[in-house]
Parts: structure tokens; C-alpha cells; sequence
């Protein structure tokens, strides 16, 4: 995995709508959010950003492909902005994955549970890869256990994906492998670990330098410290998936999506003590909103472009080195609600809901999370901070996730000023730009800086407004139902720090 300067044990360890237009004015909501730049609660890594496939998907000719110019688009806008190539990562797996057969001069074939992967299909992921720049994380099929099948196919991405394997996965969501009917009853974490020793030994003796990952838990998150113990520093990667329920829960909706998901905080917290236990990051391999697919009129909404902009961030202050969102062709044979890239299975990929909030995420910089103190007023709002002190910038992401109640922003502590900060900033200067939808509930219509991603894949021509800073304090509106990119800037050394011109 790429490094960053910063140490990101070091700052985790000190943590332990649309806006109002022709007279529709309504009252806000006043809310004071303040840095505290003392403390750090996270860091976006450069790699941060990544997808998530299942093995299917690569069965199908063409569309994971450096051909597949609309579709490189889409997936190269999120790893860029207008300072950076960033260098995501998409991951292969999924529960098609445990189904899968590799043969390398056969027919490829894309089946739920009968997917065959060829040579060509994995070169022509190579290209896709190299069109991107960005790396692969590979899960390989444990739950038909043939493992000659499966040391076949790791020597094959070995020397196909030389230079951007990370690691290859062994089992998808072993923990679940008795539901899945993969093994019998009583298959449980100590078995598991037998299996993945037996697999690493035999794909290391064709693979010598192979990488590993895992455990790939669903939701048993006590595997993760008790992997880490057992493999130790030969593990490249620790893995996990999440989503919030499934889709036929009747919890599955847009109420509860918007919620903060307090349950899941102590799976994070024990993701995050594991990683500060043993130094060994942790990344959030599959992710959507609802399993199974996603809940249509929830997952495909602007509801998910607000959720998923949140949840970046909410990983990252758990100490999460990188996320993979699911997308396209799920594990039932179908295009899942939450896909952030539509598919019409005719060659037309689009921008779904989701895609904005991670796209959104994207032109924000790596750097340095500080806490943010929020005083809302009932008001439904979360707000993040990143701080590049390569160009004395603080970039904030404000999320009004309330379906009624504009706010009124105040924001202190945006100044690194005093003995200890070099170089000092005093932020006298900044710019804001918007994320909003016509409803919560809507399907289309969602524009970031005021412009839509086009049919070919390209975003351009994103609006700014003027933000308000005088004395400390940056102020702004942020209507209900939107959300509101920030870039504060300013002096840094009594010289200008530079502010991001205008795409």
C-alpha cells in the first residue's frame, strides 16, 4: 500500500436538498462548529478511495476494460481533483467469488454461482487498471475449496497483475460460510484460519512474494484482532465489509440510513484498537448501504449521496485506511440499487445518486483529520475537517442531512496559529461548493458545484461562491437536505496560501 508522510498511528492514537431559490425562504437553524487542532481523529490516505466487484463482473467482456472509455471516466473522476492523481483501489471478490472457476483459454462466463474468469478477462483487467492507475486486491474461491483450481488462478494474477496486486484475499465472509453453505455446522473461526494456511502455503510455493489479506469478516468483528495475532507481520492488509442491514429489513429506509449507526461503533472502535495494536491497516473491502442489493427508493436516492459522503468520513475517524464501495452486477445476477455507476446492461453507464457523494469526497485532500465540536440545535448536521498543510488549506465536508431545517454555519478554530504550528495559518479567505438534489427521494437531479456528470463520464465546469471570513470565524448557509464542500485559505508565513483556482 502506498505511504503517507504523516504518520497515521501517531494521529490516531491522540483520538483513542436544494438550495432555496425565488423567495422559498424559511427560518434556519443556527450551528456552531468548532475545530479543535489540538487532537486528531483520522487521516485520509491517498489510496483511500476504491470499488468493489464481484468476480462476475470481470466474466463479462468489456466492461472492466481500458476500452470502456465512459466507464474509465466515471471511475477515474474519483480518484482525481484538481491537485492530484489519486491511486484507488478495486477490489475482486464477493460472494460469487466462493463459486467461481478459474480457466484460462475457456469461455468466460458470468453466472451468481457459476462464474468462469479466463486469462482474458484478467488481462483485460490489467488494462483497465493501468488506464486507471490504481491497484487490486483479488479474492480467491475457498468455499468450493478446490485449491489446485485456486493456486491456478492466484500464479495467473501474480504475473498478469505484477505491479498492482496488493494482496489476494482467501474466502469471501468466512464467517458466514456455514449460512452460505460452504461448510458444516460448527465452521467457525479456528477452522477457518487452518484453511488459510493451508491455501497461503500452497499458493506460496508457485507465488513466493504473494501478499495476503483477510479475515474478509462479515460481521463476526472479533476474527479481525484474533487474525492479526495469529499471522502476525505477514499480513498486508486487514479486511472487513459492512452494510447497515438488508434490504428486505423493514429498517432498511431512508430514515435510518440518515441516522448516526451507533450499533456499529464497537465493531469500528475494535477495528481501530487492531490496527493500533499491530500497526497493520485496516480496510473496509465491501461496502453499501443495504445488503442483498440495496432497498430501492432508498439506496438509489439523494438520500445515498448524503449517507455515503458521511460514512467516508465516519470509517476514516475509526482509523480505516481505504473503503471499496460495491458496485454493478451483485451476487443475485442483478444491477444492485446502491450501484454507485448505473448500468443498463446495453453499454450506458451513468452517475448514479451514490457516485456524486463519493465524487464529492474525492476533491477533498489526503491529509490530517481534526474533531469537530458541533453545536447543532436538533439540527440533523455532521461536519469533517481535513487539514493540507503542504498549502495551508482546510477543507471542510458540512452534511445537512436534516429533511426540514436549514443551518446558519459558524465555524472557529479554522486558524493554525501559535509557537507550536509551523508554518502558522491565518485563514482570511475561502470558497464553498455545493452537493445538492431536488428531494431526498429523488432519483436523478443531483448536481455537484451545480453541474451534472455527463453521458461520457466527464464532470466539468463546477460553480463556487464566496465564503465569509472575518476575525477567525467562516460563516455560511447550508440549506436542508444539501451538503457543502469548504475551502478555507489564506496567510502562511505573511505570504498568501494558495486557494484552489476555479476548474
Amino acid at each position: 500500500m502506498p505511504l503517507f508522510p504523516l504518520s497515521r498511528r501517531h494521529l490516531l492514537g491522540a483520538a483513542a436538498a436544494l438550495p432555496c431559490l425565488g423567495g422559498c425562504a424559511r427560518a434556519a437553524g443556527a450551528v456552531t462548529l468548532s475545530i479543535n487542532q489540538s487532537r486528531s481523529n483520522g487521516i485520509i490516505m491517498p489510496d483511500y478511495m476504491g470499488l468493489g466487484y464481484e468476480i462476475s463482473s470481470v466474466a463479462v467482456p468489456g466492461l472492466l476494460s481500458a476500452g470502456n472509455a465512459s466507464y474509465v471516466q466515471l471511475v477515474r473522476n474519483l480518484g482525481r481533483n484538481e491537485f492530484m492523481d489519486r491511486r484507488g483501489v478495486i477490489r475482486v471478490g464477493g460472494n460469487t467469488s466462493d463459486f467461481s472457476t478459474y480457466a484460462a483459454s475457456g469461455k468466460p462466463v458470468s453466472s451468481p454461482k457459476a462464474t468462469v474468469v479466463t486469462e482474458a478477462n484478467l488481462v483485460e483487467l490489467r488494462g483497465f487498471l493501468d488506464a486507471l492507475g490504481w491497484n487490486l486486491i483479488w479474492g480467491l474461491n475457498l468455499g468450493s475449496d478446490r485449491l489446485d483450481n485456486a493456486v491456478e488462478q492466484a500464479r495467473a494474477i501474480a504475473r498478469i497483475m505484477e505491479g498492482r496486486l496488493i494482496a489476494f484475499e482467501i474466502g469471501n465472509e468466512p464467517d458466514l460460510f456455514v449460512l452460505a453453505g460452504h461448510r458444516p455446522a460448527g465452521y467457525n473461526y479456528d477452522a477457518w484460519l487452518k484453511d488459510y494456511r493451508r491455501y497461503k502455503m500452497a499458493i506460496r510455493a508457485v507465488v513466493p512474494g504473494a501478499r495476503f489479506a483477510g479475515p474478509d469478516l462479515a460481521g463476526a468483528a472479533d476474527w479481525m484482532p484474533r487474525f492479526a495475532k495469529d499471522e502476525g507481520k505477514d499480513i498486508a492488509l486487514l479486511t472487513a465489509h459492512h452494510y447497515i442491514t438488508g434490504q428486505a429489513n423493514p429498517a432498511a429506509t431512508q430514515e435510518t440510513m440518515l441516522a448516526e449507526e451507533k450499533k456499529f461503533q464497537g465493531a469500528l472502535a475494535t477495528f481501530r484498537d487492531t490496527m493500533l495494536a499491530t500497526h497493520i491497516d485496516w480496510r473496509m473491502c465491501e461496502t453499501a448501504s443495504f445488503s442483498g442489493g440495496g432497498r430501492d427508493g432508498v439506496s438509489n436516492t439523494f438520500a445515498a449521496t448524503l449517507w455515503v459522503l458521511d460514512y467516508l468520513f465516519v470509517l476514516a475517524s475509526y482509523g480505516c485506511s481505504g473503503i471499496n464501495m460495491e458496485t454493478g452486477v451483485n451476487h443475485l445476477g442483478k444491477i444492485s440499487t446502491y450501484t454507485p455507476i448505473g448500468d443498463d446492461l446495453n453499454g450506458h453507464y451513468s452517475a448514479a445518486p451514490e457516485y456524486y457523494g463519493l465524487l464529492a469526497f474525492a476533491q477533498l485532500p489526503d491529509g490530517g483529520m481534526s474533531p469537530v465540536a458541533i453545536e447543532a440545535n436538533g439540527i440533523n448536521l455532521t461536519a469533517w475537517s481535513v487539514m493540507d498543510i503542504r498549502k495551508g488549506e482546510r477543507a471542510l465536508a458540512i452534511i445537512n442531512k436534516d429533511t426540514v431545517q436549514d443551518a446558519d454555519i459558524s465555524i472557529t478554530g479554522i486558524d493554525m496559529v501559535g509557537p507550536d504550528v509551523k508554518p502558522n495559518v491565518r485563514m482570511t479567505r475561502g470558497r464553498a461548493m455545493r452537493l445538492t438534489g431536488p428531494a431526498l427521494d429523488a432519483r436523478d437531479g443531483v448536481l455537484l458545484g451545480g453541474v451534472p456528470v455527463a453521458a461520457d463520464g466527464s464532470w466539468r465546469g463546477a460553480k463556487y461562491e464566496s465564503v465569509k471570513v472575518a476575525n477567525g470565524t467562516a460563516t455560511l448557509h447550508v440549506p436542508a437536505a444539501s451538503a457543502a464542500l469548504v475551502w478555507l485559505s489564506g496567510q502562511l508565513n505573511g505570504a498568501p496560501a494558495r486557494l484552489p483556482s476555479t476548474p
